[in-house]
């Protein structure tokens, strides 16, 4: 009598995911540059550091920091969802809401975050503060300018996963890991701001 055996499983992971993860490494590099050009700008200008970081509203930009931090939650909330295979509400209770109720939450809470931010610009503008006006201009507009950027391709990435979920007919593994995989994104995003804002305004 022989016995046969079986071959173990091997619970490989995600290659997308995996991907996104290592991509997530090189933009971790890229805003340590943008970190290091700016410490290195305030070390060599203490002079315009002292004159204008006295003008940023430090209140306004903490509500705006909130708005981006709570829409991470409605982010992770759509995630579960996802995980769970439901794509929409079942009932308007938000423990019955499903991938899409959530992930528009979190849309309009960083739309909310990144026009904030341009109304910012605009105030410091006027009282003075330009990109090419200074060192310290150049390296506000250019640390918090790319990081407006990345957050609005993720805003992006969040409508065409909207749009993903609602074309197609079931809602699978597929759809679920690139809701997971925005959502990798836009964590990231909201934990450099978190670092930004606590350089540009509590350590200014």
């Amino acid at each position: 009598m022989t016995s046969t055996q079986t071959a173990p499983v091997v619970q490989r992971p995600n290659i997308v995911a995996v991907g996104t993860i290592v991509w997530l490494g090189s933009e971790v590099m890229f805003f340590a540059g943008l970190f290091a050009i700016y410490f290195t700008l305030r070390s060599t200008n203490p002079a315009a550091w002292a004159e204008q970081a006295s003008i940023l509203n430090v209140p306004y930009a903490l509500v705006n920091t909130i708005i981006l931090v709570i829409s991470s939650f409605w982010c992770q909330f759509a995630v579960w969802a996802a995980e769970r295979g439901q794509a929409h509400r079942t009932s308007w209770k938000p423990r019955d809401w499903g991938v899409t109720e959530w992930m528009f939450l979190a849309y309009a809470f960083g739309a909310i975050f990144v026009s904030g931010q341009v109304l910012e610009y605009a105030t410091l503008v006027s009282e003075g503060i330009t990109i090419d006006g200074d060192a310290y201009g150049s390296a506000f507009y250019l640390t918090t300018g790319f990081h407006a950027l990345h957050v609005t391709g993720g805003l992006i990435a969040m409508l065409l996963m909207l749009g993903r979920v609602f074309a197609v007919k079931n809602f699978g593994h597929k759809e679920a890991t690139s809701i997971i995989v925005v959502s990798y994104y836009w964590h990231f995003v909201d934990v450099v701001w978190i670092g930004l804002f606590l350089v540009i305004y509590v350590l200014k």
